[in-house]
This record gives C-alpha cells, structure tokens and sequence, in this order.
C-alpha cells in the first residue's frame, strides 16, 4: 500500500502573539500540491521504518522521525497485533517550511488506518495527530484550510485555486521552525484581512534575517513572466510562485535551474 504526504504551503501567515504553552497564535492558510513524499507499508510483525530517496540523508535519529511515533501511537492506541514494514521515500527538503515530517506522519496515520482496517473518522486519529505537532492535523486532512490556535484548529475552506500552477524554490538552506520562531518580534500583522489569501507571512522577515539567500528566491520569483502571488512558505526556507499557466510555471522552473543549479526547484499544481 502507498500513500502521498503532499507538501504543505502557507498561503498566508499572521503571527498573533506568543501563548503560555510555548507555542505560538497563529491565524493561516493552508494548501498542499500534487507533490510530496512518499510512504509505503507492508504487513510484518513490528513496526519498522526504513528511509530512501533524494532526501534521506538529513534525516537522522529519532527526533526527525515523526513516521514511527505517528505509527506507535496509532498501534497503541487501537490495540493493534500487528506491526508494518514502512518505507519513506523523501522527496522534498527537510526543515523547508513544507510541512516535511507533519506530512509524512499524517500520511502514515491515513496509510494505517487502511493496512490495519481502522476507521479513520475515529476522532482517535484527530487525538493522535494534534498531540505530535501542531501542522500534522492540516496535513492529515490534506486539503485547504484555516488554522487558527497552534495552527490546528481548522476550518476548511474552498478556495478556488486547485489546479494552479506553482513552483516551489528552495535555496538549500534548513531552517529550525523553532529558531525562526524565536526571531519573531511582535506586533504581527493581526488577524488575516476579508480575503485571507492576501494575507502576508509574518515569519518571512527573521526567516530573511537568518537566512538571506531566501530573499534572493523572492525577488528572482517575483522576476518571473506571468507570476501571481511570491511568498515564503511556513518557517521557510522554501518560497512559492503562483502563476497564471503551467507553460509559464515550467519556464520559470527550467529557467531558475539554469541559473541556480543549488537550488531546489519544484513546478506543481495545488490541489
């Protein structure tokens, strides 16, 4: 059995203030694309996680393994006997502001649900996803949608952008979320505006500021032939172009290849 972990953007990102509990307020826009890691499963006796792929070398240790607890907590939870051999091929960044192990633990709960035969409406799986990280429930509901709170308390929302052509870029650089979290200086922007696509991300000027080669990918997106809304996604330090045509997006992908063979290019569409 497969499953897609579809990388996950931020349209917009208003910080609203630091809580009591070491997390931040937030008011956000979530998408995800047609691309993303994938994670396959087969019946075995315990549970075990093997990691390929373009990717796979930045993952080291337990503490990037967010893949084995989703599914330790799931086995538990639900009293499980059986284990499952689990293979991620990492295909996106790591630590790149696109959801990376939230998405891969979300998919390995809906992976799951389907090997073992569990319901995945069972608000056990909503239990699950929020105590593993503030993004895992977006990306286990894997659709456009409003985060407020931690960013997990979610209203899904028709946008009306799926199918758009976008190219995400990311300049080779990893960012700790939680050191971009912590060069966040208040005020933020405030709640999003009435359409809260245009909304900014407020995290993009400590991202900036900690890593100024992601300043560069926006001006050389916002350089583009035919491109719409630039923007940093998340912590960073992947940043997204949308654009008005595919031919326009894929031009622009070739073209920031040529220039930027370090860099990390990624024509896709939002579903």
């Amino acid at each position: 059995m497969r499953e897609l972990a579809r990388a996950k953007l931020n349209l917009a990102l208003h910080v609203l203030g630091r809580r009591g509990d070491g997390y931040h307020e937030l008011d956000t826009i979530f998408a995800f694309v047609e691309h993303g890691d994938l994670l396959e499963a087969e019946p075995a006796a315990a549970l075990t996680l093997r990691i390929a792929g373009p990717f796979a070398p930045a993952l080291t240790g337990a503490a990037n393994n967010l893949v084995l607890r989703a599914a330790q907590a799931l086995h538990d939870r639900f009293g499980v006997a059986q284990g499952a051999a689990l293979t991620l091929e990492k295909r996106v960044p790591v630590a790149a502001g696109l959801g990376g192990g939230s998405a891969d633990a979300a998919a390995a709960l809906r992976l799951l649900a389907r090997l073992w035969g569990l319901d995945s409406g069972d608000p056990a799986f909503a239990d699950i996803a929020s105590a593993l990280g503030a993004d895992v429930p977006a990306c286990l509901l894997s659709r456009p949608a409003r985060g407020r709170g931690r960013g997990d308390a979610l209203e899904p929302l028709d946008l009306g952008l799926a199918g758009t052509p976008v190219l995400l870029v990311n300049p080779g650089t990893a960012l700790s979320t939680a050191a971009v979290f912590g060069a966040w200086r208040p005020p933020g922007s405030g709640p999003l505006p009435a359409n809260p696509v245009d909304g900014g991300n407020d995290l993009e000027t400590p991202a900036v500021a900690l890593a100024p080669e992601i300043g560069i990918v926006l001006e050389r997106l916002r350089d583009c032939p035919g491109v719409g809304r630039v923007a940093m996604s998340g912590s960073g330090a992947t940043c997204f172009a949308l654009f008005e045509s595919a031919e326009a997006c894929g031009s622009a992908a070739a073209a920031i290849g040529a220039e930027h063979p370090p860099w990390w290019t990624l024509p896709t569409r939002l579903i």
